[in-house]
């Protein structure tokens, strides 16, 4: 649910292909003999479902966190393909939007850099199309990524002390369900006026 109301796309890579939610999964479990009873919401990766389940006969009354969730999804139209339909809009009219800041900034003459080298950010710029003409680097505090480039937009990979080397107007926070302590960490950009962005659901500049 928190992928499609938030256009999440950019979680979506060889290591995260399937997204399944409370519903799709009963259907699966119940085919074989199996039911949850309960489930806890997690943050991780922007949303994630962590299910407890049993035997389709076994004594475990359901929560009211399951039928709380399988109400919401219900609501939400998980359950009807239609609801599917128009997350490629979405999806399209996130980078239009991300695409208009970065042409914004560059019109400003704001210098921007990014924060995360991780798979979600690479999926977001090489889908936007955007490269080093764009964002002059990325920070990582992986040693093993540094001094490499990100893969298909070859932004450079610096060590999150080279902030204050390149000095960016804008920080882009790649890996956004990390942003609070991003910002944390790099709260020093604030003492030139830098300013944390991140790109979706649309382009947010934070306090």
């Amino acid at each position: 649910m928190n992928l499609i109301e938030q256009v999440q796309f950019d979680t979506i890579y060889h290591e995260h292909f399937s997204y399944l939610s409370l519903l799709a999964v009963e259907t699966v479990l119940r085919a074989k003999g199996l039911r949850p009873f309960d489930v806890a919401l997690l943050p991780t990766h922007g949303g994630s479902l962590r299910l407890f389940c049993c035997r389709a006969d076994a004594s475990h009354a359901e929560t009211e966190a399951l039928m709380a969730l399988r109400a919401r999804e219900a609501a939400a139209g998980l359950d009807r393909l239609e609801t599917y339909g128009g997350f490629t809009a979405r999806v399209e009219a996130v980078r239009s939007a991300f695409l208009d800041y970065l042409a914004q900034a560059r019109s400003a003459g704001r210098k921007v850099a990014a924060y995360g080298a991780a798979a979600k950010g690479n999926t977001f710029l090489n889908y936007a199309g955007v490269g080093a003409d764009d964002i002059v680097a990325c920070f990582d505090a992986n040693p093993h990524k540094q001094g490499r480039f990100l893969p298909g937009s070859h932004i450079p990979i610096l060590a999150p002390d080279q902030i204050d080397v390149v000095r960016p107007d804008d920080l882009l926070i790649l890996p956004w369900n990390l942003r609070e302590e991003i910002m944390a960490q790099t709260a020093r950009i604030r003492a030139w006026g830098g300013r944390f962005v991140t790109a979706s659901p649309e382009p947010r500049i934070w306090d």
